[in-house]
């Protein structure tokens, strides 16, 4: 895997701005990565992300592993965590990275001259050892063909708010004589 500090640049260049966010995403995928036994992530199809949280450090677990939404290889769940599962889909290796809910307080033990919390946090994240930074689990996780990159579904006709649109099977369930949108904002009359 490339070096800690050229990752952080990449990730920072394609997320817009250095931030501590950032330097925690690109350690936890360091980390979720090696620990799942895979070396060099970009241009690997056998790993897939989980994250739970949509703030900046998914997208440095983006740039990192080069997994994306359009690749099928990242998933997300708001689960408003700042965790990521990592999964070698050719090996039963997964893990759950979670940040430490008590590193944030711990910075200023490891930077005594910042010029702010956040400045703090951004140069306490680069050095602070892995357990003080991450919780790491082992989990069982066996992802679904229907999750799995390059899987292409059935296509069925809706019947509902979307009339005639064709939609993913996995993406529509089944009403009396229709299918409708799983994630329809606003239920049809005849429901």
């Amino acid at each position: 895997m490339r070096s800690f500090d050229e990752l952080l640049q990449e990730s920072s260049a394609i997320h817009g701005h250095h931030c501590a966010g950032q330097v925690l995403g690109v350690r936890m995928a360091m980390l979720g990565c090696r620990e799942v036994g895979i070396d060099e992530p970009k241009g690997c199809k056998k790993l897939i992300v989980y994250v739970e949280m949509d703030r900046c450090a998914t997208d440095a677990v983006q740039a990192v592993t080069g997994c994306s939404l359009g690749k099928r290889t990242l998933k997300f769940l708001d689960y408003g965590k700042m965790a990521a599962t990592f999964v070698n889909t050719e090996t039963p290796q997964a893990v759950r990275v979670l940040a430490r809910d008590d590193a944030r307080a711990l910075a200023p033990v490891y930077v005594q001259d910042a010029t702010s919390p956040r400045e703090a946090q951004k140069q306490a994240y680069r050095i602070m050892p892995e357990d003080a930074l991450f919780s790491v689990t082992l989990v069982s996780l066996r992802v679904p063909a229907q999750e799995m990159p390059g899987y292409r579904g059935d296509r069925v006709q809706c019947g509902g708010l979307w009339r005639g649109h064709q939609l993913s099977s996995r993406s529509a369930r089944q009403r009396p004589h229709s299918l409708y949108p799983l994630r329809s904002r606003r239920a049809p009359a005849e429901w």
